[in-house]
């Protein structure tokens, strides 16, 4: 019979090597990011982080930032507004189609990237749209909405419907309702929602080699980087842009228990 011991020890080189598994090509990037040579090569004999100075002063990488911010913004917002009334409509009414609107909504998560982005510049070109940046915030919204759509939906199927109904019964309409009760208890699935579409936004790559045309983003500048003229200026711009997803995910956290703590003062006054 195995040792409980035994069983702890197997447990803990399970997770360090998970640990290790997932997060030790993020630490070659970064040793990569502030290795003096061309290529990363270990031990590194020489380090340096001007190729930090280059990445944040140069005209290029902050072109690619905000373009890659204002696609992966722009389908944050939508994506959240969306997922609420989308989830509010498979979730809370029973009305005749519900059932077939739940798959067709969730679909597209299933197709392979590429042949969506494929299929949709396709379809672009076809109505005689240029594509840019703009049609790459269409192309992410296919794909990234019904994920959105999904959390809330899993958080709306959590809470109970007689808090409305009570609403409904002491005479409050039902943008009073929206407002004060569904609003605030799907609130942390909205965020959590919005986190999802920001990160799987600004790190997406298929759809926008598609469908960005002459824009670029920094997935796509950092693939073509990496084809051809690397340099340490490619990691760094890399782990800049996972410090700006971390600094994305403290904030998410931060407001989801903002709103939490307001939920828990609320119940305690009433």
């Amino acid at each position: 019979m195995i040792s409980k011991r035994l069983i702890y020890i197997l447990l803990f080189c399970y997770g360090v090597l998970s640990i290790l598994f997932l997060y030790l090509p993020i630490l070659s990037v970064g040793f990569a990011s502030v290795s003096k040579a061309r290529y990363l090569s270990f031990p590194i004999k020489r380090y340096a982080v001007n190729w930090y100075n280059k990445a944040i002063e140069s005209s290029t990488v902050q072109e690619l930032l905000w373009t890659s911010l204002s696609v992966a913004t722009i389908v944050m917002v939508i994506s959240m507004f969306v997922g609420f009334f989308g989830a509010l409509a498979f979730a809370r009414y029973q009305w005749r189609f519900r059932n077939l609107f739940q798959k067709v909504i969730l679909l597209p998560i299933f197709f392979p990237q590429a042949v969506l982005g494929l299929a949709l510049l396709m379809w672009i070109n076809s109505i005689g749209i240029i594509p840019s940046w703009k049609t790459a915030v269409i192309a992410h919204l296919v794909w990234i909405a019904p994920i959105a759509t999904l959390i809330i939906a899993i958080r709306a199927y959590s809470f109970d419907p007689s808090l409305e109904e009570a609403a409904r019964d002491m005479g409050a309409s039902t943008w009073t309702i929206l407002k004060e009760i569904t609003g605030p208890l799907l609130m942390p699935g909205v965020v959590s929602a919005g986190l999802f579409a920001f990160l799987l936004s600004w790190g997406n790559f298929p759809l926008s080699l598609f469908t960005t045309g002459a824009d670029s983003t920094l997935p796509e500048w950092l693939y073509a980087k990496m084809v051809s003229g690397y340099s340490p200026l490619v990691p760094s711009v890399g782990i800049l842009s996972i410090i700006t997803s971390i600094i994305l995910l403290i904030s998410a956290i931060t407001i989801m228990r903002i709103f939490r703590t307001s939920a828990e003062n609320s119940h305690h006054i009433t």
